[in-house]
């Protein structure tokens, strides 16, 4: 029954008259809402932000929005926290006073005008989640090597799930291979452990995406013993287990399936599917062949899949049975809009496929279409809505919602019953530019209803163009598949219904295609030599290109050896890094061509000096094969002097109108003496001809006869071809004029044609004498005009110029723009919208709008602040604009104007808008008065700018200490009333920062600070000066001074003694080096005189040099002295003498000579020894 109704919908809609396509309808007319943008169903949010819930719909009149939650209507008005954005449906909630999750749930956006009602999808939201992973206590893993091994991660369950990862204590990830892997739940599999596994940090990672934080698992540890050898073992599956398992998976998404085995030796995975192969460009797989991954599964991917692990000792298999169901999914795509005129008919078709298959409902304006109204012209026949013999009024907003158990698909359509002329939408006069042979496409979008038919036409409009080699497409565009110069010129798209009629005009200009004539060349060329790459290129003259160089596909290195000209590249003193491939490649805006080469680099060789010189101008010059438009120049070389010639430039006199100038006509290879020259009209030619080598240009040949060719009518049109007004009632046609060489013949002058672009317009004719522009009178304002300049000389018209595209004069506008209002987007900025004003009222080319907007007066202060205007410039054909730099709580006045190239129009009516509280500024003043021992008290001055209610101060202090370390910050809140409060119980002799700011209700402002000291304590201050200026107290330091002074001297004295001891006394005197008791009158230990400083110490040794040297673990008071040029008379005896400086002798015998030592010198030498 159900198929025989299908049957019978598809035929009636194949029996349907006028079947109306989708259309963009124009916001200026009426139309139900659209969404244009919505939150995605299942809504991941993050805790730490507010929640934006978008819902933007379109329509005329704008659309209203209100919300469901959970299924009920949402009263957003009675939550403080949750606002909804003007002009719009978008939801913000602040979460900074309630926690994100208590906004859990299901919203749904429904966006209503009268003319019909569109919803949203079910926006499930949903709190991302970042849990901590639970206390556990893990006990080492000790096992025996050659054994499988898991070591379990088990992360706590986020929303979305984490991405899981294994690293060690470093940070850095444990390394895998075929024996060890991580699974899809992130485990860690181990086929067979060895004993370089034994560590104490397998670290599991979880890292959640959405929060983008991670968590760690406490570290594992593992063992690995070596006691008994564990034998070799064929496979086994860790897992999957048993023998086959199922797995089920939605159409579109990603099928992941693994097979992890044990095994000794380690097992090998192979995977195949059962009667069947892997789809090549969507199957990988992952983690050592581990992982089957087959990207968006189709029904075609449902069957069998086997994996098998085998090594030497056998083979294991595993069966998994995969299944393929489907969430809903489109065939046909969504239904589309419907704009039909009044008595005509439509459908509306929903068609879409599942597993299993789901099941159709439809709704208009929200409300299911059994309980809407009945209307005779709509018939539900299953996934189809016929409408036939629409009236006005029939226009509403329909819902298509598909659905099985894995999801649902809701789609808006409307039905917009309109009876409207027709328009383009194109812009006007828009230029399409192509390169020749390449495909044309030009643009006729419009809007009409009845649906308008589209016709296009060429320069005279003397046909439709339909046929090859047109092609004109369903949507009003005309292709043309290889464009040719002919191809060029004006066309006409014309949209045409019972209600009217509606003409566009675009160009379009064919291009010639750019190519480069001299490609570089293969060179091999000496170290420290210079070598050019030339690269000459033709293109379209109207097209500005651009030259690149690429060496080895890269950008070239900035080294100032490599030179770009317009068409070569020099590289001076090459060295070996400059070998490789040059490219060069020419851009322009529609096209581009290369060419590359190789450069080699060879050692330099030694070779005999060369003479290079320029050549010697060719001679012989001959005219030959003379014909009106061309002739042959052959010449005869001149000597080449050692460099062969490159080429030959071929220059020419023109005596009838240049007479004495010479110009560049052409350039030949060096390799070719004849050229064939192509002439103009009504020129008296000379020639001559100049050699290239690379040294340089030869000086010029003598003068060829002259050649005289005839006149003849134009062969070119004059180029820049523009019209434009100078006053609101007058056009300036002005064109380049031809030159004397193009004149072809005498008696040269203009056909200046024009016309209004309309239709039935004639075009008006005037000659004018050899100039370059023609005004023409009493037009209209700011008209199109066509326009026309034809060359003509004595001898005829040149060709059929181009029409080009003028308007007259303009003039100032006349309209203001209106529906102007503002947008309060924060405290200081705002968004003014308006209305553009129709392109008729304008009355010249639109440049833009001008918003003026000035400051009336603070909301708190209520006076006006004198502030002057200011002018924001929107340039184009805008809608809206930002006044940015607003000041908080204050009154705006504003208004917009249009203006042209003549000048601004009127002013749209001023209007107003407030700006919200925002943070207050700086307070005026901060000052410490009435400072105590351990009190003080603040003043201060409100804030200049307030912007806003002030409702209180913030005062935060804390101590400073003399290396500006801070001490605990301490904070008071004050009244809004308060300019003053005083601190008690602070610490004396105490450095104090303040930092103060003012609060509204929007936030706290900038703070201002101070710094004091608190008064210090009298009472110690009086004690630590009574203290210091004492007597008793002055002359007690005196005394010590004094006695230091005393003993300082007697020390500097007494060391500072002359004579030498024979050794042999000191020894018998002294039986024990080690022991020195120091005496308490000289400071000085026993007899010993200042030379026993360099004696060896006990333990010391004596080489057979003379030299002392210094045991590994022994002291050397030679260390402890600034000498150390001690030296051993032949007994044995130490001559060394212990001074500031090491001493050399003259004579074994003579005086002693030695520095004294300072003071300060003596003391540091004592205190080395105590």
């Amino acid at each position: 029954m159900m198929e025989r109704r299908r049957m019978e919908a598809a035929l009636l809609v194949l029996l349907l008259g006028h079947l109306a396509t989708a259309l963009e309808v124009p916001l200026d007319l009426p139309q139900p809402p659209t969404i244009t943008h919505q939150s995605p169903k299942d809504y991941i949010i993050d805790p730490r932000e507010n929640i934006i819930i978008h819902c933007e719909a379109k329509g005329k009149p704008h659309p209203s929005f209100s919300w469901t939650r959970n299924g009920t209507h949402y009263d957003i008005d009675t939550d403080p926290n949750v606002n909804m954005r003007p002009h719009s449906g978008t939801l913000v909630v602040d979460i900074s006073r309630e926690r994100a999750e208590h906004y859990e749930g299901v919203y749904q956006c429904t966006a209503r005008n009268k003319h019909g009602t569109a919803v949203s999808n079910n926006i499930f939201i949903r709190q991302s989640r970042s849990p901590l992973w639970s206390k556990e206590r893990i006990r080492p893993s000790v096992v025996q090597e050659g054994v499988s091994l898991v070591l379990p991660c088990r992360p706590p369950a986020g929303l979305p799930p984490p991405v899981i990862f294994w690293m060690d204590n470093y940070f850095q990830k444990l390394p895998q291979s075929e024996r060890v892997s991580q699974s899809l739940n992130g485990d860690l599999y181990f086929s067979n452990v060895r004993r370089e596994d034994s560590r104490n940090d397998y670290i599991c990672y979880a890292r959640f995406p959405h929060t983008q934080t991670i968590q760690q698992k406490q570290p594992i540890s593992v063992k690995v013993l070596n006691q008994a050898p564990v034998d070799e073992r064929k496979p086994t599956f860790l897992i999957p287990t048993g023998l086959s398992s199922s797995k089920t998976v939605l159409r579109g998404r990603v099928l992941e399936m693994e097979c992890i085995a044990e095994g000794l030796p380690t097992p090998h995975i192979y995977w195949t599917k059962v009667g069947g192969d892997f789809p090549a460009r969507r199957t990988s797989f992952l983690h050592y062949n581990k992982t089957l991954h087959i990207a968006n599964v189709s029904e075609s991917d449902a069957g069998e899949y086997s994996c098998m692990a085998k090594n030497r000792l056998g083979v294991v298999h595993h069966t998994i049975r995969v299944s393929v169901k489907a969430a809903p999914y489109w065939i046909t795509g969504a239904p589309r809009n419907l704009v039909l005129a009044p008595g005509e008919n439509g459908v509306l078709t929903c068609r879409a496929s599942g597993t299993p298959k789901p099941s159709i409902r439809w709704f208009m304006n929200g409300i299911p279409i059994q309980d809407s109204p009945k209307d005779v012209s709509r018939k539900v026949e299953d996934d189809t809505v016929i409408f036939t013999d629409v009236q006005i009024g029939s226009s509403a907003v329909y819902q298509c919602n598909i659905s099985n158990d894995y999801g649902y698909l809701l789609s808006n359509a409307f039905v917009n019953v309109l009876s409207e002329p027709p328009r383009v939408l194109t812009p006007a006069n828009k230029v399409y530019q192509v390169i020749k042979n390449h495909r044309a496409l030009m643009d006729c979008s419009s809007f009409g209803s009845p649906i308008p038919k589209i016709t296009w036409f060429k320069d005279s409009r003397s046909s439709t163009l339909d046929g090859d080699p047109y092609i004109l497409h369903d949507n009003g565009t005309l292709e043309i598949d290889v464009a040719q110069a002919q191809n060029s010129g004006k066309y006409t798209c014309v949209a045409r219904n019972i209600l009217g009629i509606y003409e566009n005009h675009v160009s379009l200009e064919v291009k010639e295609p750019t190519r480069i004539l001299k490609q570089p060349e293969y060179k091999v060329v000496q170290r420290g030599r210079s070598v050019v790459f030339e690269c000459k290129v033709k293109h379209d003259t109207t097209l500005f290109p651009t030259m690149t160089w690429l060496k080895d596909d890269g950008e070239l290195p900035d080294d100032e050896r490599l030179i770009v000209d317009s068409d070569s590249l020099t590289i001076n003193d090459v060295t070996e890094g400059d070998a490789g491939v040059y490219t060069c490649i020419m851009n322009t805006t529609l096209d581009q061509d290369s060419a590359s080469a190789e450069l080699t680099v060879v050692e330099a060789t030694p070779t005999p000096a060369v003479v290079y010189e320029r050549p010697e101008p060719p001679t012989d010059l001959e005219l030959t094969d003379q014909k009106k438009r061309s002739v042959q120049l052959t010449w005869t070389p001149g000597d080449e002097h050692n460099s062969l010639i490159q080429k030959f430039l071929i220059q020419y006199q023109d005596s009838l109108h240049h007479r004495g100038h010479w110009h560049n006509l052409t350039e030949v290879p060096g390799t070719k003496t004849t050229a064939h020259l192509k002439l103009s009209p009504y020129v008296h030619y000379t020639f001559r001809v100049l050699a290239l080598n690379a040294v340089g240009f030869s000086s010029p040949s003598s003068p060829s006869g002259t050649y005289k060719t005839d006149p003849a009518a134009p062969d070119e049109s004059p180029t820049g071809v523009q019209g434009y007004g100078t006053e609101h009632n007058n056009l300036v046609i002005s064109w380049k004029p031809l030159s004397g060489l193009q004149s072809n013949g005498p008696g040269l002058r203009y056909k200046v044609m024009w016309r209004q672009q309309r239709l039935g317009s004639e075009w008006t004719q005037v000659n004018v004498a050899n100039n370059s522009k023609f005004i023409v009178s009493g037009t209209p304002t700011f008209v199109p005009y066509e326009l026309k300049v034809q060359a003509i000389n004595d001898y005829g018209d040149g060709p059929e110029p181009a029409v080009s595209l003028g308007y007259s004069g303009e003039d100032f506008p006349v309209a203001a723009p209106e529906n102007v209002h503002a947008v309060v987007l924060s405290s200081t900025q705002a968004e003014v919208h308006w209305d553009p004003v129709p392109h008729h009222l304008i009355r010249g080319h639109l440049k833009g709008y001008k918003v003026y907007y000035w400051r009336e007066h603070s909301l708190h202060k209520h006076h006006p602040d004198h502030m002057g205007k200011h002018i924001l410039t929107f340039s184009g054909n805008h809608s809206h604009g930002m006044l940015p730099g607003l000041h908080p709580f204050s009154l705006y006045s504003f208004y917009v104007k249009v203006f042209n190239g003549k000048g601004e129009g009127p002013q749209s009516p001023e209007q107003q808008f407030k700006t919200p509280e925002g943070v207050p500024g700086l307070p005026t003043s901060l000052i410490v008065t009435n400072p105590n021992l351990n009190s003080l008290t603040l003043e201060w001055s409100p804030p200049r700018e307030h912007n806003g209610h002030i409702t209180g101060y913030t005062l935060k202090y804390h101590t400073v200490n003399n290396s500006n370390e801070l001490g605990t910050e301490e904070e008071l809140a004050l009244a809004a009333n308060e300019t003053s409060v005083t601190l008690p119980n602070l610490k004396y002799s105490t450095r104090y920062k303040f930092y103060l700011n003012a609060k509204t209700i929007t936030g706290p402002g900038p703070a201002i600070s101070q710094e004091v000291v608190t008064i210090v304590d009298e009472a110690v201050a009086s004690r630590q000066v009574d203290i210091a200026t004492q007597g008793w107290f002055i002359g007690l330091m005196c005394a010590i001074a004094l006695l230091i002074l005393i003993l300082l001297i007697i020390c500097f004295i007494q060391r500072n003694k002359g004579g030498k001891y024979p050794v042999k006394e000191k020894e018998d005197a002294h039986t024990d080096p080690e022991f020195q008791p120091m005496k308490e009158d000289d400071c000085t230990f026993g007899e010993y005189s200042d030379n026993e400083d360099h004696k060896p110490l006990k333990g010391s040794r004596t080489p057979s040099n003379g030299t002392v040297k210094r045991d590994d673990s022994d002291d050397s008071l030679v260390d402890y002295g600034e000498g150390g040029d001690g030296q051993f008379n032949e007994d044995g005896s130490f001559i060394g003498e212990y001074s500031g400086k090491s001493i050399s002798r003259d004579t074994a015998e003579g005086p002693e000579n030695s520095e004294a030592p300072s003071p300060t010198n003596a003391m540091n030498s004592l205190n080395s020894f105590v």
